[in-house]
């Protein structure tokens, strides 16, 4: 059996989608979901559809620029619909695509680990810190 160079074997892995590559797809949809913005807007729409200012005052540390970014990469990625309604003023919802809904319990999950152990993390950090210095 021939020996691959690495560049082959980059490739292969691209093709098969290596998560640890940075080319691969996979991997900056990793990046993607893994964003903090991400996870809390995915998590806000989990109840039904929301208007841009119900996810703004949800998520209130958010920017509205970041907020735009955001709901357009998750629509763009096929994680959120917007749904323009023609009306004085206009009306746009948005909502979990069937395959955002099936990222929810994983992101749901994520938020409430964070939530139940931050005591135990700043805990750490303060031990770390202490240490370091």
């Amino acid at each position: 059996m021939p020996t691959k160079t690495a560049a082959e074997q980059r490739e292969e892995a691209r093709v098969e989608y290596d998560a640890y590559i940075a080319a691969c797809p996979t991997h900056r949809l990793l990046a993607r979901i893994s964003d903090k913005w991400v996870s809390l807007l995915l998590v806000a729409l989990a109840d039904g559809p929301r208007r841009y200012n119900d996810l703004a005052r949800i998520v209130a540390s958010i920017s509205q620029k970041m907020l735009t970014q955001t709901l357009r990469s998750l629509e763009r990625d096929g994680l959120v619909s917007r749904t323009v309604t023609p009306s004085v003023p206009v009306r746009v919802d948005y909502a979990l695509t069937p395959l955002g809904a099936t990222l929810l319990p994983v992101m749901r999950e994520i938020k409430g680990w964070a939530e139940a152990h931050i005591d135990e993390v700043e805990s750490a950090r303060t031990a770390y810190d202490s240490a370091v210095t």
